[in-house]
C-alpha cells in the first residue's frame, strides 16, 4: 500500500471510532492485509472486504456505509459526463425532464448489470442539472430537489408498467407486486442520487463539515427525545442483542454474589486465633432468588418513545426478576401489568391497548408526577418491598405543579433501591416546568439519552 493509501485507511477507521464503532487494531491489521487480495478498483468488492474486517455488529452497517462513501467516494468532479441528445435535451439544448424520466424507468425496469452504470451516470446527471440550487455563498446540491424534479410517484407507475410489458402481464403495471418492485428500484436510485449529493458537497464544503449531518448516529446513540419513527424502530432492533448482553452481565454478577460478600468484622475476629491474619474468609450470607421489579413511567407523549422502548427492554430482562410489575401515568396511575402478560407479546399493540384502556388520566392531560406519586403511594405502596427495585422513567416536567416530594420519598423508604432514568440531558434538568433536580435530592436520578447509556446505568444499577 502506498502512504497516501494508509493515511486514507487510517483516517477512515479513526472516524469509525469517532462515532463509536469499536475497531481494535487486529481489526485495522486485517483491513491492511485484505487490500493486498481486493481488487481496489472494484468499489463494492472494497467496500465488503472492509465491513468483513472492520465490523463486529451489523447493526452499526448504515453509519460505516455513509462514513465509506465520504472516505471512499465515488469519482471527484463532474461524473454526469456527455448527455444522449436522443433522450436527454430537448430542441432549446435543455434537459428535457420528461425524455429523462421515460429512460430512468427503462432502466430501472430492467435491472441489469449492462444498466448500473448508465443509471450512476444518471443520479451524477440529475444531481447536477436537476439538484442544483444557489445558496448565500455558492450553489449547493439537494437531493429532495433532484428527486421532486423526476417524480418519483409518476417514475414508479412507469416502471411498473415496464415490468408488466417485459413479463407479458396485461395489468398495466397495476399489480401490487410490480408496484413494490418498483417503489424498491425508485428507492435504490434515491440512494445513488443521496450518495452523489454528499460527494459533490463533501467536494465542496469539505468531509468534516458534511459528515455533521451526512452520517447517522449509531442506533444505541439516537437521542430518544429527537427520534423520529424511522430512528426509533432502529433504536428497537438493538433491544434482543442488547437484553442478551445485560442479561449475561446480570448472571454473572448474580454467580459472583451466590458466595456473599466478605464480612469483614467476622473475619478478622477468626484471625486472633492466627495472631491476626486472616486465613479463613467469612462471608456475609447471601440474599437468596432473584428480586423483585417495579417499573413506573411516564406515558406522555414527549417521553412515550424512552419509555415504550425501557419497557421492552425490561421485559426482554424478566427472567432475571422473579415479579415485574408495570405502573403507567400521565397525570393518573394506574396498574398495567397484565397488559404485558403473555409468551408472545405484540408489545406496539400492547402499548396501544394500555393507552386506551387504563386510567392514566383523570385531569388534563397534562403530565402530573405529583399527582401520580401521591396515588401511588396511596393504592399501590404495597408492591414496593425491601427485596425489591423500584424503577422510575421520565423526564420530571411537571408542569408546574406539586411535586409531592413526601409521597417520592415514601416510595423510596419502602424499598431496597430505586432509581429515576431521565432521557433528558442533565443541563436541561431544572429549566422549564422540570423539576428533574428537585426529585434527584429525593432519588438517585440517572441521565439516560439513548440505548447505550441506558444499558450502562441498568447492567450497573439493577439487583442481583
Amino acid at each position: 500500500m502506498t502512504a497516501p493509501f494508509i493515511t486514507q485507511l487510517t483516517g477512515f477507521v479513526d472516524d469509525l471510532r469517532a462515532r463509536g464503532i469499536v475497531v481494535g487494531p487486529a481489526n485495522l491489521i486485517d483491513a491492511g492485509q485484505a487490500t493486498a487480495v481486493l481488487d481496489l478498483l472494484d468499489r463494492e468488492s472494497f467496500r465488503e472486504g472492509m465491513a468483513c474486517t472492520l465490523l463486529h455488529d451489523n447493526g452499526h452497517r448504515k453509519v460505516f456505509d455513509s462514513v465509506f462513501n465520504l472516505w471512499f467516494p465515488l469519482g471527484a468532479g463532474d461524473r454526469s459526463g456527455d448527455l444522449d441528445d436522443a433522450f436527454a435535451l430537448d430542441a432549446d439544448g435543455k434537459i428535457d425532464r420528461e425524455a429523462v424520466r421515460d429512460r430512468l424507468a427503462q432502466l430501472l425496469a430492467e435491472d441489469s448489470p449492462e444498466s448500473e452504470a448508465e443509471l450512476a451516470r444518471f443520479a451524477a446527471m440529475v444531481v447536477a442539472e436537476m439538484g442544483k440550487y444557489q445558496s448565500t455563498r455558492d450553489s449547493a446540491y439537494s437531493t429532495y430537489q433532484a428527486m421532486s424534479a423526476i417524480d418519483p410517484q409518476t417514475l414508479i407507475a412507469r416502471i411498473a408498467a415496464a415490468m408488466a410489458v417485459g413479463a407479458g402481464n396485461d395489468a398495466d403495471g397495476r399489480d401490487p407486486v410490480f408496484r413494490k418492485a418498483a417503489a424498491d428500484r425508485v428507492k435504490q436510485f434515491r440512494t445513488m442520487v443521496d450518495n452523489e449529493t454528499k460527494r459533490r458537497m463533501a467536494e465542496r464544503n469539505g468531509r468534516e463539515r458534511v459528515s455533521q449531518y451526512a452520517v447517522p448516529h449509531l442506533p444505541e446513540r439516537v437521542n430518544f427525545l429527537s427520534a423520529g419513527a424511522a430512528d426509533m424502530a432502529e433504536v428497537k432492533r438493538t433491544i434482543a442483542p442488547l437484553a442478551r448482553l445485560l442479561a449475561s452481565r446480570l448472571e454473572i454478577r448474580r454467580r459472583r454474589a451466590h458466595r456473599g460478600a466478605i464480612d469483614v468484622r467476622k473475619t478478622l475476629r477468626a484471625s486472633m486465633s492466627t495472631g491476626g491474619v486472616p486465613i479463613d474468609l467469612v462471608r456475609r450470607k447471601p440474599r437468596v432468588g432473584r428480586p423483585e421489579l417495579v417499573v413506573l413511567c411516564d406515558v406522555s407523549g414527549s417521553v412515550a418513545g424512552f419509555s415504550q422502548f425501557t419497557l421492552q427492554l425490561v421485559y426482554a430482562l424478566r427472567q432475571q426478576f422473579s415479579k415485574v410489575r408495570v405502573f403507567a401515568f400521565v397525570d393518573t396511575v394506574d396498574e398495567v401489568t397484565e397488559f404485558f402478560d403473555g409468551p408472545d407479546l405484540d408489545f406496539t399493540a400492547a402499548i396501544h391497548d394500555m393507552i386506551a384502556s387504563a386510567r392514566l388520566i383523570t385531569r388534563d392531560g397534562h403530565s402530573d408526577y405529583g399527582h401520580a406519586f401521591d396515588g401511588f403511594a396511596g393504592e399501590y405502596l404495597d408492591a414496593l418491598t425491601r427485596r425489591g427495585a423500584l424503577l422510575i422513567l421520565g423526564d420530571g416536567r411537571n408542569n408546574y405543579r406539586d411535586p409531592k416530594l413526601d409521597a417520592l420519598a415514601k416510595m423510596v423508604d419502602h424499598t431496597r433501591h430505586a432509581y429515576w432514568l431521565n432521557p433528558e440531558a442533565a443541563t436541561h434538568w431544572d429549566s422549564g416546568d422540570s423539576i428533574a433536580a428537585t426529585y434527584s435530592d429525593v432519588i438517585d436520578m440517572h441521565e439516560c439519552r439513548n440505548a447505550s447509556q441506558l444499558a450502562k446505568v441498568i447492567a450497573n444499577l439493577l439487583p442481583v
